[in-house]
């Protein structure tokens, strides 16, 4: 039995499994499974990688950019003000349930890819948050049997656009969904090795300074809290990713409030599940002549 830290490498669109060995090398899955993404993410098929002996699988001696860990993701879901310490430097009230909304599909990328500001951004903000992807389907699930039907865990950068989020008609997916607004990875590490996902130290540098230092300890609503919640408004199929809250140091919530600006390094990480580092690009740079 090996510990699994799940990947996808390649170009964008093009993207390979894999596999992290405890050597820090990458190993190809392809001839196991055709994807890391919804028909792989059972449990029977989990076991089986989980099983398989990584030095029997090819090594990737240069796997280049690392795309983002889970593909075909059917809906991100997303959960607001679902940490004690951010709800209190917005200013906000805590909710009473969870506060949903969704992130468009098309904002997924790679963990390391570039962060593209949209056109006309004044207010782009950071967000490290806990991912939960989804391993079968989950219908009105209790919250003593959420977490069986999660696959497992991942980094997520919640970028947030808040002049488009809260300044622009009241709803929050529009400054949300931006392209390259969530990068997922840059690993899909299986549940079994997150024997208590209310106990993970959760963090983000900007430009080497330290803005968000939280643990999930600090949420409002557990995993399995949200996962049974979310499971009574809408089906929750394999593939599926949640997007637990941030904790306090988002840009938001600084005096003055302080936003991304072009040529700034995200760097973020939660414990046992790896490291992003994202590039922060200006819209302007990167439309083509004539587009």
């Amino acid at each position: 039995m090996v510990d699994l830290k799940l990947l996808r490498y390649g170009e964008a669109g093009r993207e390979r499994p894999g596999l992290l060995d405890a050597a820090g090398q990458v190993r190809d899955l392809s001839g196991l499974i055709p994807d890391l993404e919804p028909g792989t993410l059972d449990d029977a098929t989990l076991a089986r990688l989980r099983s398989t002996n990584p030095d029997t699988l090819p090594v990737v001696d240069a796997p280049g950019r690392l795309g983002p860990c889970v593909a075909g993701v059917g809906k991100l879901v997303c959960i607001g003000l679902n940490y004690r310490d951010h709800a209190d430097e917005t200013g906000a009230a805590y909710p009473p349930e969870p506060i949903l909304f969704m992130k468009a599909t098309s904002s997924i990328q790679g963990p390391d890819d570039d962060v593209i500001l949209p056109r006309d951004s004044v207010k782009s903000d950071w967000e490290v948050e806990l991912g939960v992807v989804i391993g079968r389907a989950a219908k009105h699930v209790t919250e003593d049997q959420a977490l069986d039907y999660v696959a497992g865990y991942c980094v997520i950068n919640d970028l947030s656009e808040r002049e488009f989020q809260i300044e622009r008609g009241g709803t929050w997916d529009k400054g949300k969904g931006c392209d390259t607004f969530g990068p997922l990875g840059p690993w899909l590490v299986t549940r079994d090795e997150v024997p208590d996902p209310q106990a993970v130290r959760l963090w983000l540098d900007l430009d080497g300074v330290r803005r968000q230092d939280g643990t999930t300890a600090n949420m409002i609503f557990t995993v399995a809290q949200i996962v049974s919640y979310v499971s009574d408004f809408m089906t929750l199929h394999p593939g599926d990713v949640i997007s637990t809250g941030t904790p306090h140091g988002v840009g938001l919530g600084c005096k003055p409030p302080e936003y991304l600006r072009a040529g700034q390094v995200m760097r973020l990480g939660i414990e046992g599940l790896g490291i992003q580092t994202q590039r922060v690009r200006a819209y302007e740079d990167t439309v083509v002549a004539g587009d």
